[in-house]
């Protein structure tokens, strides 16, 4: 069923929900507590099915690709709905599979989705876990701990901040390593773990990488044009414009304020250059470092806090009852599940029990 192959111990079925068809692997006893798998941006439940394979004796492993992604039905992301689309896909899947309540843990884009499903059904969570989670802001375009935007049409964050060759990499297909910034084979190994590194399923998670959908209203999405630096804005479709602060910020409060409140752990890689406070996929940390020509300054577009705003989230959500847990796994990148999966087992192991 699944495009990539799987490792034994993992089931791939088609699962037909009333918003979508989603792929989805399995682990695990049937009647097993479920553990909902969800996968960042350019990649698929592929990435999970070590981690899956790893949960203890009587868990069930649930691990979908996303609308957007892997072998999931091709239908369109409507970025204005923010992390919604996504949220209302996997509470459908809840659903359909009647599982009461989950845990719930998503990595880098998935774990911004896993703040939305806290924020809109915090009912059907038993904890949440988020791995080097983008900020609950948004990717790009604001600054300060809390999330002000830095323009107000959010320039510098949605569709066109994305380099355009690597989504046209993506589309033929490429597993080369002949562009040293954008063939996918190179930002995965640059930028998902931290090099040397290279996982033993390279391949594999390449081909993961490889799936996702491609085009002007898909990934990166549309944008438009901006009179402010660096001089793109949002538009509305695809995951990244989904991902801006413009759409995504009003979530923030509803998560802050969740009732009831599961508990939550963060676990990020101490050397994170995807998401950190000088991510070197945000324009405030290109501009101050001189690669992209025009910038404005620290006090107009400094690189975006995205660590200390997700701490500051965090630490406001125990202040109103919640709890929380911050865990930074030695020398490792973006992927410390991938990297290190039997320390990041020994944190996440104990969140379940």
């Amino acid at each position: 069923m699944s495009t990539v192959p799987t490792l034994s111990g993992i089931t791939s079925k088609m699962i037909t929900t009333p918003r979508i068809k989603m792929h989805v692997l399995f682990s695990g006893p049937e009647k097993g507590i479920p553990v909902l798998f969800i996968h960042g941006n350019a990649s698929s439940s592929t990435y999970w099915e070590e981690i899956m394979l790893k949960l203890p004796a009587g868990f069930r492993g649930v691990a979908p690709d996303l609308r957007g992604y892997g072998d999931t039905e091709d239908k369109l992301i409507d970025a204005t709905r923010g992390m919604a689309d996504w949220v209302d896909d996997l509470l459908s899947l809840i659903s359909t599979l009647k599982l009461e309540k989950v845990h719930a843990i998503g990595h880098s884009m998935g774990g911004t989705i896993v703040f939305g499903l806290v924020a809109s059904a915090s009912w059907h969570i038993l904890s949440g876990t988020v791995v080097d989670p983008g900020s609950p802001y948004g990717f790009g375009g604001s600054q300060g701990v809390d999330g002000q935007p830095n323009y107000a049409d959010f320039a510098g964050s949605g569709g066109g901040i994305v380099n355009p060759e690597f989504p046209k990499l993506i589309a033929a297909g490429d597993r080369s390593a002949n562009n040293p910034q954008a063939s996918p084979r190179v930002v995965m190994n640059s930028f998902y773990w931290k090099p040397p590194f290279k996982p033993a399923r390279e391949e594999d998670l390449l081909s993961s990488l490889l799936t996702e959908k491609v085009g002007s209203d898909k990934y990166p999405g549309d944008f438009a044009p901006s009179s402010n630096w660096p001089n793109v804005a949002p538009g509305a479709f695809g995951p990244i414009n989904a991902l801006s602060p413009k759409y995504v910020g009003d979530s923030v409060e509803q998560f802050i304020s969740a009732n009831p409140k599961p508990p939550m752990l963060w676990v990020r890689g101490d050397s994170d250059m995807i998401v950190s406070d000088l991510s070197f996929f945000d324009f405030g940390t290109l501009g101050k470092m001189g690669f992209v020509p025009g910038w404005p300054g620290d006090e107009i577009y400094p690189p975006q806090p995205m660590v200390s705003q997700t701490r500051h989230i965090l630490e406001l959500y125990q202040a109103h009852g919640g709890s929380f847990m911050e865990v930074v796994i030695a020398e490792t990148g973006h992927s410390p599940f991938i990297e290190k999966p039997d320390e990041f087992m020994q944190h996440f192991g104990r969140m379940l029990k």
